[in-house]
């Protein structure tokens, strides 16, 4: 199987198995992800959604093949095409549940939209990244909105532009990474993350990613106004009343679980 699914205690794995040709996606493996993300989000049982893959590589991107056969499409396959790579991000961006992208490895194109999309991204030290499109004559069309907002206009021109390799230490310091673990503490560098966000109540995690989404923008009135209305929703709502009257009686709210 090209993606392995595997779910147990409120943690969703998606598992990219593909270690022959380095993870690379096509059509089947972008289907099969999709349909794993949307029915995380809608799963009351999943918590948190962990993004990983087997063997050297994260992910080279586009499979050989796969860009072989669109070669050979009329624009209007293309676009139906390319809009399901589009889909795919957005339903990553905009999952409910907390979205993790553990990087054991190197990952190139394509691969780059995967874990600018999610919510949290570590990554082994060694790994390597290249936005390669125009390498071969191509744009990052869909991948772009992800990492021109984590990476900033100014350094997208550049690794866009140039195709160039940079390093673990580079992503992080553009913001494509939160943290560069090694590879024998990589697994608990996820570990602790998934604790933390296992402490938070579903809603206000759900609830904070639209907001977030919500105040990207320049400030006004109704960014301030929607941030008032958002707060006092959550204020008066069942969890919200809940997660408050258990801090004061400083005993545990109903969502935690145990550690993954």
């Amino acid at each position: 199987m090209s993606l392995l699914i595997d779910i147990n205690g409120g943690i969703a794995r998606f598992t990219l198995n593909r270690p022959e040709v380095h993870n690379a996606f096509d059509e089947v493996v972008i289907a099969e992800l999709r349909d794993a993300y949307d029915r995380a989000a809608t799963d009351a049982s999943v918590r948190a959604i962990v993004l990983q893959a087997m063997g050297k590589s994260f992910s080279s991107g586009g499979d050989l093949n796969w860009m072989k056969r669109m070669a050979g499409f009329s624009y209007e396959e293309n676009l139906a095409d390319a809009r399901s790579l589009a889909g795919l991000m957005r339903a990553i961006d905009c999952s409910p549940k907390p979205t993790l992208v553990r990087v054991q490895g190197s990952a190139f194109a394509g691969a780059l939209g995967l874990i600018a999309c999610s919510d949290i991204a570590i990554a082994v030290p060694e790994a390597e990244f290249a936005v390669t499109e125009v390498r071969v004559g191509l744009v990052p069309g869909v991948i772009s909105p992800y990492l021109v907002r984590a990476m900033g206009a100014r350094q997208a021109r550049r690794w866009f532009l140039t195709g160039e390799r940079f390093s673990a230490a580079q992503a992080q310091a553009m913001n494509l990474l939160h943290d560069v673990a090694p590879a024998d503490q990589l697994d608990d560098a996820i570990a602790r993350t998934l604790e933390l966000l296992l402490k938070a109540g579903p809603e206000a995690v759900k609830g904070t990613k639209t907001l977030v989404a919500a105040v990207d923008r320049p400030i006004d009135d109704e960014v301030v106004d929607g941030t008032a209305a958002r707060i006092a929703a959550a204020r008066a709502g069942a969890e919200g009343r809940e997660g408050v009257a258990a801090f004061l009686e400083k005993s545990k709210p109903s969502w935690l679980v145990s550690k993954p």
